[in-house]
């Protein structure tokens, strides 16, 4: 068991309202009920964790409409706890205010719904045992840190290093924990055994001027690093976190997943 938080976790910045998960920033403060709402939300995980038994699971929300892509959820993080009777921490990669850049943060469950909710609803997945002790021990190393690109791309390639959105850097710690041990040490080996364990991303439909538009208008929208022929076709393949929750259940068969909601 991991009795403390590792060194580079101490080292993230606490969360502010400049840091959202592709979402442009918004200084309207939130209402009173929907506060409400949110810290029941969390304070429903935090008993559903508990609960569990679970030392780390991928915890999801949904903070915006995705449903025309058929998505629920939007952004996922790492959920852990350092030790029985510690706290409930989110680790999890943030766009910096609609730019084009990211950051890795490290907040309480309170905070990760603090967040213009589109959806008081949360959804965990809990690997196996033996998964969950080497996340312990990866978030415990440099790894995170190594994985994590700071060129943020909403609609990131699933197989390409040049950009990275929110749920590709989950998936990329996954991967370094779901290997054979010291195998992903990197982000280029990461996606190397993620195409070799049949990773799938989720395919998404855009057509040429909805790209043109998002691309003009949005600094954290990019379809560069996507391969020419895909892009040309409309073909956008990203990580959401239902390709991520998926590919956990498709690995690791003693998975669970626990769905949480406030009404």
């Amino acid at each position: 068991m991991i009795r403390t938080i590792a060194f580079w976790v101490l080292l993230l910045t606490c969360m502010t309202p400049d840091a959202q998960a592709g979402q442009t920033c918004d200084e309207k403060p939130m209402a009173v009920a929907d506060v409400v709402k949110a810290l029941n939300l969390a304070h429903r995980s935090f008993q559903a964790l508990d609960e569990s038994g679970a030392q780390v699971a991928m915890i999801s929300r949904a903070g915006q409409d995705l449903s025309r892509y058929g998505q629920r959820y939007s952004h996922m993080g790492i959920v852990w706890r350092d030790h029985p009777e510690g706290r409930w921490s989110v680790v999890h990669e943030l766009n910096d205010c609609g730019s084009a850049e990211s950051g890795l943060f490290n907040e309480g469950l309170g905070n990760f719904f603090l967040n213009d909710m589109f959806r008081y609803e949360a959804e965990i997945v809990i690997p196996s045992e033996a998964t969950q002790q080497r996340l312990a021990q990866l978030l415990a190393s440099r790894t995170p840190v190594r994985l994590h690109q700071r060129k943020y791309n909403m609609l990131s390639y699933a197989f390409s290093t040049q950009y990275q959105n929110s749920n590709q850097w989950v998936l990329e710690n996954y991967a370094a924990a779901a290997s054979p041990q010291g195998q992903v040490e990197s982000r280029e080996e990461a996606q190397k055994w993620l195409r070799s364990a049949r990773f799938r991303p989720i395919t998404v439909e855009i057509n040429a001027a909805t790209r043109l538009g998002a691309r003009m208008f949005r600094a954290n929208v990019a379809f560069d690093d996507h391969p020419f022929d895909r892009r040309m076709a409309g073909q956008i393949d990203t990580v959401t976190t239902s390709a991520v929750a998926r590919f956990i259940r498709q690995t690791d068969p003693a998975t669970r997943v626990l769905t949480i909601s406030v009404d």
